[in-house]
């Protein structure tokens, strides 16, 4: 059966994808390799640029000089092509923020290190949500709609694969995110809205 594309909840536009794919990172296998590839950086929002220049001095030392170079020249975000501020990146792809750590089952991994400082006790920002909530990809519409896609990017089919493993949809592997986000009636009516969805499969 086809699904219409997109979904309304409140505000909130939602592409079925959400509901219908499934999802569960590995990162014993990618390793984190989504701190280091792609074009550009994490969507970030004006208060989370200023949360990580109130965070930068405990994390400076787990940054690479490269990245520490980029930031004293450009700061901790830019806006990108698409006009979007995103976190500045080294080399045209790594996130400045990226270093090396070990998580159980998956040694040697890229990590955030505000999340690494925030996992620590060091510091009250974790991370930018963008990147909390990925693989899906948020958007704010002018009319004060927000719209949710599903990225799928090539880097991350271990996931995809995890998650189908273990029929975990996209949006019950987000659960906690989109709870933060928008509240847990809204996230209710998601999941009565997803098992009424799958039922007409």
């Amino acid at each position: 059966m086809e699904y219409p594309p997109i979904l309304q909840i409140g505000d909130v536009l939602i592409s079925t994808d959400i509901i219908t794919k499934h999802f569960c990172c590995d990162l014993s296998k990618c390793k984190g390799e989504c701190c280091i590839e792609g074009d550009a950086g994490a969507p970030v929002t004006l208060d989370e640029v200023m949360e990580m220049e109130d965070a930068l001095d405990i994390v400076w030392n787990d940054l690479s000089a490269s990245a520490q170079a980029v930031i004293d020249k450009q700061g901790v975000a830019y806006t990108d092509q698409e006009g979007d501020l995103v976190t500045s990146i080294v080399n045209g792809k790594d996130c400045v923020f990226t270093c090396r750590g070990d998580i159980p089952d998956a040694d040697n991994c890229c990590l955030c290190a505000f999340e690494k400082a925030f996992r620590q006790g060091k510091s009250k920002f974790c991370k930018p949500f963008s990147c909390s909530l990925y693989p899906i990809r948020m958007k704010q519409f002018g009319n004060g709609l927000v719209g949710l896609n599903y990225h799928q990017w090539n880097i991350c089919k271990c996931g995809r694969d995890k998650g189908k493993q273990l029929q975990i949809p996209v949006y019950r592997f987000l659960k906690d995110q989109l709870v933060q986000r928008f509240g847990k009636e809204w996230y209710q009516e998601l999941e009565e809205v997803a098992i009424e969805l799958l039922k007409a499969d």
